[in-house]
Formats: structure tokens, C-alpha cells, sequence
């Protein structure tokens, strides 16, 4: 009997630790969208409220009116699907390689990864942006994909190579003895069921290229290429004071793609989890 309690004792800790970790993570986003819905006025009040008191859609057209949103909306979206796509299509074979073919390789590949994600943006910075002027990409939406790419592609390797180890190599082999060959085999066979991982691969990439605002502030320099985090920063002033209201109102449409397609694609990326266990 003590032990059922102590039992549901945990089990009530836990969900009171979960429900603490989701009200810290929304607080942010629930402040942000209430300051976008108001009024100048309330907006100056020594004493805020959560709920609006007057809802207004005044900062959207604010933020509309004052910045190109649209558009660097647009080189936001192509940048980060192309990271996507272009990462999701690397990584998937040397992944598979990787998992497969036990060697220093897999070693390196290993040690690579936490090396690159521990290199801050700023010591990269400099020889990222000589090398890109030598390839003439400086400015451009293909020189900001490419770095999104490299950025992205050691995180998105060691994810799948944990996806397809969970594979079972019989299957492969299976089909080895069938006659199919490598490609083959990893398109038919081993794609299928790699398909949660390569979702969950593509919809890191996808959000770390829409958020990301260093590289892009560094290497576009004209107003027609910039991205939408970098187009945030301009409902500051010259001193630092933010157009609160706009701000607010661009930095919530801002946080929408991430929001839709994620509830968009978890409920599949939860059915091809149990679907890859069954065919396992």
C-alpha cells in the first residue's frame, strides 16, 4: 500500500513539474499575444493586464504599413525549406552509412557533431563570410541556405543515424537476398520506416533556419534579401526603444509557421513511430 502511494505520489510530482515547465513556456507567448492585440494606451498603463481591455488590430496594420513583412516573410520561408529539404536529403544516406558500417567514421562523425554545436556563431563568423565572398554568395538566399545547411546538417546526421539503428538490419539484409541493392534498399526499404525521423529532421531545420537572425543580419546586406527576424529588428529606434505594439504584432505572425506546422505534423510523426514498430 505504501508503495502505490509512493507511486502516485511521483507520478503526481511529475505532471505538477510538467504543468510548471508548460505555464514557464507559454508565459512568453501568451504576453507576447496579448501585447499584440493592444492599444497604444494600454500598452503605456503602469498597471498591464493579460486580456486587453480594448482589442485593436491597429500594431498589424502598424507593422504592415512600416515594414516590408510580406516579403522577407517570403525569403524567410524559401530559406528555410531549402535548409530542410537540402539537409534532410544529405543526411539521410550518411546516416544510414554511418549506422550500418561500425568504423572510425562513425566515430568522427560523432565527435564532429559536438564539436560543431559547440562553436559560437560569432568565432565562425569571419572565415564563413570570406569563404562565401570568394564563392560570390554574399547577399544572396543560396549563400544564407548553404550555411543553413552546414548548421544544420551535423544535428539532423546524429538524429537519423538513431532512427535507423532502430531499423532492424534484417529487414535490409532480407532484401539483399531478394536482389535489391544498396539504393534500392534504403529508398524501399529503410525510407519507409525512417519516415518519423526524417519528419521530426526537417521540422528542426525548418525552425532553426526560420528563427535564425546572426548569419542572416551578417551576410544580406540589401533590404529586398533580408529575413523576417532581421526585419524585427526595425521597430526598434535609433536609441533602443521598441515600437512595442508592432513589434509584438510582426514577432506573433512571426511565430505562427512554427506553431501550424507543428500541430500540422506531430500527429503523424507519433503514427509513423507506432507504424514503424509494427513493421518492425
Amino acid at each position: 500500500m505504501s508503495a502505490f502511494r509512493t507511486g502516485r505520489a511521483a507520478r503526481t510530482g511529475q505532471y505538477l513539474a510538467l504543468l510548471a515547465y508548460l505555464v514557464f513556456l507559454a508565459f512568453p507567448f501568451l504576453w507576447l499575444v496579448s501585447t499584440a492585440f493592444k492599444p497604444a494606451r494600454e500598452l503605456g498603463s503602469l498597471h498591464p493586464a493579460w486580456i486587453p481591455e480594448d482589442p485593436t488590430l491597429d500594431n498589424f496594420r502598424q507593422a504592415f504599413g512600416e515594414q516590408p513583412l510580406l516579403r522577407a516573410a517570403g525569403n524567410s520561408l524559401l530559406a528555410a525549406l531549402a535548409a530542410a529539404l537540402i539537409a534532410v536529403l544529405v543526411a539521410t544516406p550518411l546516416a544510414w552509412v554511418i549506422a550500418r558500417r561500425r568504423s572510425r567514421l562513425g566515430t568522427a562523425a560523432t565527435g564532429w557533431v559536438v564539436v560543431s554545436q559547440a562553436f559560437p556563431f560569432v568565432l565562425v563568423i569571419i572565415p564563413l563570410f570570406l569563404v562565401l565572398k570568394n564563392l560570390h554568395l554574399i547577399n544572396t538566399l543560396g549563400g544564407l541556405v548553404l550555411v543553413y545547411v552546414v548548421w544544420a546538417l551535423p544535428f539532423a546526421l546524429w538524429m537519423l543515424i538513431g532512427y535507423v539503428r532502430a531499423v532492424p538490419a534484417e529487414l535490409e539484409e532480407a532484401a539483399a537476398v531478394d536482389g535489391a541493392g544498396r539504393l534500392r534498399t534504403l529508398v524501399s526499404v529503410t525510407a519507409p520506416l525512417l519516415a518519423p525521423g526524417i519528419v521530426a529532421t526537417a521540422l528542426f531545420a525548418f525552425i532553426t533556419a526560420w528563427n535564425e537572425f546572426f548569419f542572416a543580419l551578417v551576410l544580406l546586406k540589401t533590404p529586398e534579401k533580408q529575413t523576417l527576424p532581421v526585419v524585427l529588428t526595425h521597430f526598434l529606434g535609433a536609441e533602443g526603444v521598441a515600437d512595442l505594439g508592432p513589434l509584438a504584432a510582426a514577432a506573433f505572425l512571426a511565430t505562427l509557421p512554427s506553431l501550424v506546422i507543428f500541430a500540422i505534423i506531430q500527429k503523424r510523426i507519433t503514427g509513423g513511430m507506432l507504424a514503424g514498430a509494427v513493421k518492425s
